[in-house]
C-alpha cells in the first residue's frame, strides 16, 4: 500500500509561483505513474500533469503546458509540481495520485482525472491553490 502527503498550497496573485510536492510511503516500488490531478469548484477532475517514475518522461495538460514543469526525486519517493505564472482558473484542490497501471502516458493521466478512484491507486489528502486577478 502506498501513502501520499502533499503540501506547497498557498494563495498567490496572478503571475505569481508556487511548488508543491508530494512524497510517497509504503510500497512505492509498485509506483509506475505519479502525477498531479485538480479540481475547482463546481467543475470536473482534470489531469494536470504526470511523470514516468521509472524514466522520467512526462505529460502535461495543454491548460499548463509551458507554466508547469512536473519533477521528481527518486531518493526522496517525492514528486515536485513547480507552477509559474499562474492563472486565477489554476485555483482548484491539486491531489497527487500514484499508480502501478501500465500502458501509455496521456491514457494513464486521462484515466486517473475521469474515472473512479479504485483501490489499486493512492491519493493525497489535496492542497489548495488559489490565484486571485
Amino acid at each position: 500500500h502506498v501513502q501520499l502527503v502533499e503540501s506547497g498550497g498557498g494563495s498567490v496573485q496572478a503571475g505569481g509561483s508556487l511548488r508543491l510536492s508530494c512524497s510517497a510511503s509504503g510500497s512505492t516500488y509498485s509506483i509506475n505513474y505519479m502525477g498531479w490531478i485538480r479540481q475547482a469548484p463546481g467543475k470536473e477532475r482534470e489531469e494536470v500533469a504526470l511523470i514516468y517514475t521509472s524514466g522520467g518522461v512526462t505529460y502535461y495538460a495543454d491548460s499548463v503546458k509551458g507554466r508547469f514543469t512536473i519533477s521528481q526525486d527518486n531518493a526522496k519517493n517525492t514528486v515536485y509540481l513547480q507552477m509559474n505564472s499562474l492563472k486565477p482558473e489554476d485555483t482548484a484542490m491539486y491531489y497527487c495520485a500514484a499508480t502501478p497501471t501500465t500502458g501509455e502516458l496521456k491514457a494513464v493521466a486521462l484515466m486517473l482525472a475521469r474515472q473512479p478512484r479504485n483501490s489499486a491507486d493512492a491519493w493525497g489528502q489535496g492542497t489548495l491553490v488559489t490565484v486571485s486577478s
